[in-house]
C-alpha cells in the first residue's frame, strides 16, 4: 500500500512538471510542430535511463522512475499529436515526429543507461 502512495506522489509532481514545462515551451517557442511533448519525452527517456541503471534504493526507483517519470512523460499526448498531424495531412511532420521521437528517445535512454551505470 505504501508503494502505491509513493508512486502516486511522484506521478503528481511529474504531471505538474510536465504541465508547467509545456506551458513555458509553448510560450517561448511558437511552432506547429509538437516540440514540448518531443522534448519532454526525450528528456524523460534520458532521465529514466539514468534512474533505472543506477544503484538506487527501490523506494527511489518507485518515487522517481515509476512515479515522477511516469507522470512527466506523455505517451498519450504523443499519440494524439500523431493523429492530429495525420488528420491535417501533415505527413512530413508526422514522419519526422515519429522517426525523431523513437530514434532520439532510444538514443537518449541508451545514453542515460550508460551514464547511470557509473553511479
Amino acid at each position: 500500500m505504501l508503494n502505491m502512495f509513493v508512486v502516486g506522489f511522484g506521478a503528481a509532481f511529474g504531471g505538474m512538471t510536465r504541465y508547467l514545462l509545456t506551458l513555458y515551451l509553448k510560450k517561448k517557442w511558437e511552432s506547429d510542430f509538437p516540440w514540448p511533448t518531443f522534448l519532454i519525452n526525450i528528456s524523460g527517456s534520458f532521465l529514466l535511463g539514468i534512474l533505472l541503471s543506477s544503484n538506487l534504493a527501490s523506494f527511489l526507483v518507485l518515487l522517481l522512475g515509476t512515479g515522477f517519470m511516469g507522470g512527466y512523460t506523455t505517451f498519450s499526448t504523443f499519440k494524439v499529436e500523431n493523429i492530429e498531424l495525420y488528420r491535417h495531412k501533415e505527413y512530413k511532420k508526422l514522419a519526422a515526429y515519429l522517426i525523431f521521437s523513437y530514434g532520439f528517445g532510444l538514443l537518449a535512454a541508451y545514453l542515460g543507461v550508460l551514464l547511470g551505470s557509473h553511479f
